[in-house]
């Protein structure tokens, strides 16, 4: 007898309006498996936000149920989440509070470990694995921005949990930090993490996330591979989206069977590629 599957994270019906009387999520449904990375795009207002606040404790819906890993979000205080949902939001400066760069990740870990000696241990692993060795007893506010995303994300990975949680990730940040975090969150979810992108960039999500939910207005519209929902023009309207012409390119080139690699990132790129592919194949992109 097949024992039946239970997604790590189950989101039924659920509904939220804030006390200005904003109608934020409508009867949301929403199932992701341990070790799934899902992206959630749409408009500013649809939802998006609010609706991974309802992960962590941070919002209480008034309405439905939300279960992870079994257990009713209700029951769990925002500390107790923490242990399980790990949330790095679009601006880092609103989970940045400590005098250094170390004790940002001591304090993280308070709640965790019992210990000081355990709480050395592991912040000295992290800022070795992050790279702030040498920026342990900097300020936080001294950073560059890009390294305030990386502490803010150093201090939610310190405790461990299954689930991460990433609002814009990308927006702001230099290519050698995008790179750096799409290395980190495939290599999390190597490890079975459960990853959840927040993002408006198209061709980041085209590339790196299988799975797309689409939101508007409150209402999730679209749910299912990335492929198939970004080459929806229909859909794409609806959810505010822009497709770089690099995407659509792509998009029909591999509706004609030619793989792209991701590494292509321009046009000059794509062109240098199509004319390593055409040559590969002894044609000429005016040949028979």
């Amino acid at each position: 007898m097949m024992v039946e599957k239970i997604p790590f994270i189950m989101i039924n019906r659920v509904s939220y309006t804030y006390p200005t009387g904003t109608l934020a999520l409508k009867n949301i449904t929403l199932s992701i498996d341990q070790g799934e990375m899902v992206g959630i795009m749409g408009p500013n207002g649809a939802g998006k936000t609010t609706l991974i606040r309802t992960l962590n404790g941070l919002v209480r819906p008034q309405n439905g149920i939300i279960l992870i890993n079994g257990e009713n979000t209700k029951d769990k205080t925002i500390a107790q989440l923490s242990r399980t949902v790990g949330v790095i939001f679009q601006n880092p400066d609103h989970q940045l509070f400590s005098n250094t760069v170390e004790d940002e990740i001591k304090f993280s870990l308070k709640n965790i470990y019992s210990e000081k000696s355990g709480i050395q241990e592991r912040t000295s692993a992290i800022l070795k694995q992050f790279n702030f060795a040498r920026y342990k007893n900097r300020s936080p506010l001294n950073l560059s921005g890009g390294e305030k995303k990386k502490l803010a994300l150093a201090s939610v990975v310190c405790r461990d949990p299954d689930v991460l949680i990433f609002d814009e990730p990308t927006l702001g940040q230099d290519k050698k930090e995008i790179e750096f975090f799409i290395k980190f969150i495939q290599e999390e979810r190597d490890k079975g993490k459960t990853i959840i992108i927040i993002t408006h960039n198209v061709e980041f999500a085209y590339d790196y996330i299988p799975r797309i939910v689409l939101m508007s207005k409150g209402s999730l519209i679209a749910d299912g591979p990335t492929r198939e929902i970004l080459t929806k023009k229909e859909l794409i309207k609806e959810a505010s989206l822009v497709s770089p012409q690099i995407t659509q390119f792509k998009v029909i080139l591999e509706k004609e069977g030619i793989p792209i690699p991701k590494r292509i990132k321009t046009e000059e790129d794509l062109t240098e590629f199509l004319l390593d592919y055409l040559s590969d194949r002894k044609l000429s992109p005016g040949g028979d």
